[in-house]
């Protein structure tokens, strides 16, 4: 059985839209039969690798998830002193290892189909793998993915958010953390903001209206994300590289209580820090607390705590049920409620990447 560490946190984000539908309106769900505010798993998975606990604090260890690989790897090429002409090539051949490849246009390197996670490792192998195409030398087809892709790279928010490269299935890796929808625990709707702008050079006697007017959707709540750390895959993912591991366990506790979806940032300002925390360690099945909340939180509660501390009132409710009924999920468990005045960042951080060290040694270390 796989050790798991799983995180259940309650944000309470003010008016605000970090998550944008088509229309650019705040998403949301529908939850035990009543709308909610939802921010999408994809964009909080943005937010916390672009944290300084992941760009700082796990410099060399990040990947890069883009388009353009053929592009960098000719710039950089060429940069070796290559002609451009044969920088290109090569670095379109390399490219070609992790997606197909769109038309080049207007002389510009050609774009993958697809976006491509692609881990420190692997870059220097592709620039050095077109380095030596672009010198002559012949390398047979099968064996160009083996000098560049790796099932295993030390990039932490791979092993972590896993990869998919259709062109070659054997290169994917699995998550080893799953990400919910946050979505808040009473019911919410979004709002509307009609506003106006004026056009400062604009004289009183032309007339006296707005130079622009527009309309944004915004919302607020208090949300509440779930997120499972399954370790044994964590190391797995990393080569067996537990001290990366525990680095990037620490990392990941504490970019989930700080990290936001940054859309209409500049508009709202919005930047909310969890006020509750629960990590839990343990070998049984992993299961979210998501139930707490479909029946939504009274908006007009008068719990002394407000909408979070009826939220958490609800969350622990439900999960001293849920052990009731199956049995204690967790061998151990490190809470912080703000409300309350209990417990520390550091000590959520510390729990988190500790865990690493109850995993059982490996047979062949």
């Amino acid at each position: 059985m796989s050790l798991f560490v799983q995180f259940h946190l309650l944000t309470p984000y003010p008016p605000s839209n970090p998550n944008r539908d088509d229309q650019g309106r705040p998403k949301q769900a529908m939850v035990g039969g009543h709308p909610r505010l939802r921010l999408s798993s994809q964009s909080i998975k943005r937010a916390v690798r672009e944290t300084a606990y992941f760009v700082h604090d796990l410099a060399g260890h990040r990947g890069t998830r883009t388009k353009r690989i053929a592009e960098e790897v000719a710039r950089w090429v060429e940069g070796q002193g290559a002609a451009a002409k044969d920088a290109a090539k090569a670095a379109a051949e390399v490219a070609r290892l992790f997606s197909k490849l769109e038309a080049a246009k207007e002389g510009k390197a050609p774009l993958t189909t697809t976006l491509a996670f692609v881990s420190p490792e692997e870059w220097r192998l592709a620039q050095t793998l077109a380095e030596r195409l672009v010198a002559g030398e012949v390398i047979d087809e099968k064996a160009l993915k083996r000098e560049v892709l790796r099932r295993a790279d030390g990039a932490v928010d791979i092993a972590m958010f896993g990869r998919m490269l259709a062109e070659d299935p054997d290169f994917n890796r699995e998550a080893a953390v799953q990400m919910s929808h946050a979505f808040t625990t009473h019911r919410a709707h979004v709002e509307d903001d009609w506003y106006s702008a004026v056009d400062d050079l604009k004289t009183r006697e032309e007339d006296a209206g707005a130079g622009h007017i527009g309309e944004s959707g915004f919302g607020s709540g208090v949300y509440y994300l779930y997120a499972c750390a399954n370790l044994d895959l964590l190391v797995a993912n990393l080569a067996g590289d537990r001290a990366l591991a525990t680095r990037g366990m620490e990392a990941l506790a504490r970019a989930l209580a700080t990290a936001t979806p940054r859309g209409k940032q500049n508009s709202f300002a919005h930047h909310p820090l969890a006020h509750y925390i629960r990590v839990e360690r343990g070998s049984r099945q992993p299961r979210d607390l998501s139930g707490a909340f479909f029946r939504p939180v009274d908006a007009r509660t008068n719990h002394p705590g407000g909408m979070v501390g009826a939220s958490v009132e609800a969350l622990e409710a439900m999960g001293k049920s849920l052990d009731a009924a199956y049995g204690p999920m967790a061998e151990a468990q490190e809470i912080l409620n703000v409300p309350a005045g209990e417990g520390t960042l550091d000590a959520v951080a510390s729990f988190a990447a500790e865990a690493v060290e109850h995993l059982p040694a490996r047979e062949d270390a």
